[in-house]
């Protein structure tokens, strides 16, 4: 693996980390009616704000307690509400330990289908240095692009 693929990755790992430790809930009718109710703000007016009427605003809130909300609109709902949109995928676990699971899966799924092939020669592997043969693998046959091919 290239160093600055890895450095790339173990960076963005730093930066995701305190997200997927502190992720907020979002509000179960999203962030734009509870920041609005919160302010004491009406629909009509956070629709004076963005130039639309009230209906608008309340196509919004249900678009975003629905999954369905573009960013764009999202963007003028945070600026109305003096708010700042933060977007971010945030991985469940590290990038780094997604990676190094895909390849070892991988690696272990042709390893077994080698030894299965070597015991009907009756040329049985030990399974003692299976580790080392795994981490053999991943470092010197698996690229970190090919681990995501379906298999």
């Amino acid at each position: 693996m290239k160093s600055h693929v890895r450095n790339a990755r173990k960076a963005l790992d730093e930066r995701l980390g305190p997200f997927r430790r502190n992720a907020p809930r979002v509000p179960s009718r999203g962030w734009i009616r509870a920041i609005r109710d919160v302010l004491g703000m009406s629909t009509a007016q956070l629709g004076k704000r963005v130039n639309k009427r009230k209906q608008s605003v309340e196509d919004w809130e249900k678009a975003e307690a629905d999954g369905s909300i573009q960013l764009k609109t999202l963007r003028q709902a945070a600026d109305a509400l003096e708010c700042s949109l933060v977007y971010a995928l945030v991985p469940k676990t590290s990038l780094t330990d997604a990676v190094e699971s895909r390849a070892r899966k991988i690696a272990l799924g042709d390893l077994k289908r080698v030894a299965h092939t070597m015991k009907l020669e009756a040329q049985g592997t030990d399974d003692a240095d299976l580790e080392e043969r795994i981490e053999e693998y991943v470092r010197d046959k698996l690229k970190d692009r090919d681990i995501w091919n379906e298999t």
